[in-house]
């Protein structure tokens, strides 16, 4: 076969001219409840929670579970306090004295768990620990709702309690003194019973108009 020269005005193409098709791979997260294992709840002693899931994550690759024991988990939550009148946004656990674990139990495992340092047993079934269902991993890993800007709103929990003395900070009642009758946590709304007149009068109030005495 004979070779067919280019024209002298053709122009040859180099590789990295040649346009190639890029397609985007989209990252695929899985919710906790489709991941592998299931998950189960371990109590361990309070303020050791950390030390526990440090030591257990330790233990799993000691004695090669990692296959079988794949996630521990301190859930937290963002929530909002009111401290010397100003609120502030702080980090809690939203189980004190509790972590979760993501794994496949079988008797080698739950050896593994019940026996690291700082856990104290699991929670459930005393023979068989019971995992969590779909409704009980939306309520400590699913996701939160979010607030304008895509950022995570943080839950409001203030520090009163029905009963205590606060002072109003805002609004007509400014500066006067009442005590709680009724905390709204949904609608962050308080009835503060404010002396008007000599008598107790209910006002309503938002978390954010009263401070403590």
């Amino acid at each position: 076969m004979n070779d067919v020269e280019a024209p002298e005005d053709a122009v040859v193409a180099d590789d990295a001219d040649i346009p190639t098709e890029v397609t985007e791979i989209e990252e695929v997260v899985l919710a906790p409840w489709e991941k592998p294992g299931d998950w189960y709840v371990i109590h361990s002693y309070s303020g050791h929670e950390k030390k526990v899931q440090a030591n257990l994550e330790t233990r799993a690759r000691s004695m090669h579970l990692e296959d079988r024991i794949f996630e521990l988990l301190i859930p937290m939550e963002d929530v909002v306090e009111i401290k010397n009148g100003k609120k502030v946004t702080v980090s809690k656990k939203m189980l004190p004295g509790y972590v979760l674990v993501r794994m496949y139990l079988d008797d080698e495992t739950w050896y593994a768990v019940r026996n690291t340092p700082g856990v104290t047993g699991f929670v459930g079934s005393v023979t068989k620990p019971v995992p969590l269902s779909r409704r009980e991993l939306r309520r400590f890993l699913g996701e939160p709702e979010k607030a304008e800007g895509g950022k995570k709103a943080a839950a409001f929990k203030p520090e009163w309690e029905v009963g205590d003395s606060v002072r109003v900070a805002t609004g007509p009642f400014a500066d006067f003194n009442g005590s709680i009758e009724s905390i709204n946590f949904d609608q962050s709304k308080v009835v503060v019973l404010v002396n008007i007149f000599g008598r107790d009068t209910p006002v309503e109030l938002g978390f954010e108009d009263i401070i403590e005495n």
